[in-house]
């Protein structure tokens, strides 16, 4: 990577630095469920700490769509969480601009940290929705950057979106780097995509082949073995002329998924066997080779995590994006805790998540620390994955 990262910033000492953290964590009746999203974005955190810069952390947390939203989206909770897990202080201003601000951050001891309000509370202004945040709007991104001398963004997981709060401010700032996340999070898919220890072997879920038909394209050309299961695998069924039943699947892309079988079916790997079910729900399942009139396809069967089990045994590099079932029921969760746990027992392989579904599915089985890599953004893995190039970084200042 091309881009100036956060040591390649000399003497922070008393610099106010605006710092875009990917706080957007899960909370319920108050309560933060989920922190890792947090304890991702310490170690940048505490260097800019330790190095006695002013610290303004900045976040959005859900989509704002009405002034009601604001009542449930304040990203003070996480503030507090941050404070807990930091063991000091954090500043909450209630504010994403104005003069409380200003004078907050004019007033900041060195080593200090501040953290403002849900950066998407500007996409609604007096109760009408702009989108200054989402849309990027020039003046918000101007002013934000007015606040401080540096810019360090280190949220990979809005990366892949250009908002005022990434692309405006590295814009119109003197100085701007990512952070020690996004750092990571680059150089280990760049590495897998583009310099990979083999054999390669790429696992791809999620409901969808036209939200993945590029990343399917753009793997396969690169990967010994391109793995589909989950829902994604009922498209090439009929494809193949197989039945699905009521299974989730995409007739107006079974012509694409039969040009992908015939330009690459000797690396496509479609999942064989489902766990099937007469409703969309955590019942008991059924195993078949085809999915019978009147049942959803929920899981992979046996034969096909026999088959991933296989294919994962020698592999030296496995990126993996989406589970393969309806992973959040406990009836159809086997083959997703059956690619973790194989993933996992891995030797001398670099085995990365590519974040969303397939991470929260890890971390949930509590396998996370077994990975080479977790990614914290499923929709930037993913475009990334693709090729695309991701404004969030793009737009920070090259070396």
């Amino acid at each position: 990577m091309n881009k100036k990262t956060l040591k390649d910033v000399s003497n922070l000492e008393g610099k106010v630095v605006l710092t875009r953290v990917d706080f957007n964590v899960p909370i319920k009746d108050g309560i933060i469920t989920d922190s890792n999203r947090i304890h991702a974005a310490l170690p940048t955190i505490k260097y800019l700490i330790e190095n006695n810069a002013k610290v303004v952390l900045f976040t959005h947390l859900g989509r704002i769509a009405s002034e009601e939203d604001k009542l449930t989206k304040s990203v003070q909770p996480v503030a507090k969480k941050l404070s807990e897990l930091i063991n000091m202080d954090v500043q909450f201003i209630p504010e994403t601009r104005g003069k409380a601000l200003e004078h907050a951050i004019e007033n900041m001891e060195n080593g200090s940290i501040l953290m403002f309000e849900n950066t998407r509370f500007e996409d609604v202004v007096n109760g009408e929705l702009v989108k200054n945040e989402t849309k990027n709007n020039p003046e918000l991104g101007k002013y934000w950057a007015s606040l401080g001398d540096v810019f360090i963004n280190d949220a990979f997981g809005t990366a892949h979106r250009a908002h005022a709060s990434n692309v405006g401010i590295a814009s119109n700032i003197e100085e701007s780097a990512v952070g020690f996340l996004i750092e990571k999070e680059v150089k280990f898919l760049f590495s897998a995509v583009e310099n990979p220890k083999r054999p390669f072997i790429a696992l791809l879920g999620g409901a969808k082949v036209s939200d993945k038909i590029n990343v399917i394209e753009s793997l396969v050309k690169k990967a010994d073995k391109v793995i589909i299961g989950t829902a994604m695998c009922y498209t090439f069924h009929l494809a193949q002329g197989k039945k699905i039943g009521n299974s989730l699947a995409e007739p107006e892309k079974v012509d694409l998924a039969k040009e992908l079988l015939e330009k690459y079916g000797d690396k496509l790997i479609i999942a064989s066997d489902s766990k099937c079910a007469t409703e969309f729900a955590d019942i008991p399942g059924e195993v078949y080779d085809e999915v019978p009139d009147g049942m959803f396809g929920m899981d992979a069967g046996p034969k096909t995590i026999e088959i991933v089990k296989d294919a994962l045994k020698d592999a030296k590099t496995v990126v993996w994006n989406g589970p393969f079932g309806v992973s959040e029921f406990e009836n159809f969760k086997d083959s997703t805790q059956a690619i973790a746990e194989t993933m996992g027992s891995l030797k001398d392989a670099t085995t990365i998540i590519g974040g969303g579904d397939s991470a929260a599915a890890v971390i949930k089985m509590n396998l996370a620390d077994k990975f080479s890599h977790v990614s914290t953004g499923g929709g930037a893995s993913m475009e990334f994955l693709e090729g695309k190039v991701l404004p969030g970084i793009d737009a920070i200042q090259d070396k």
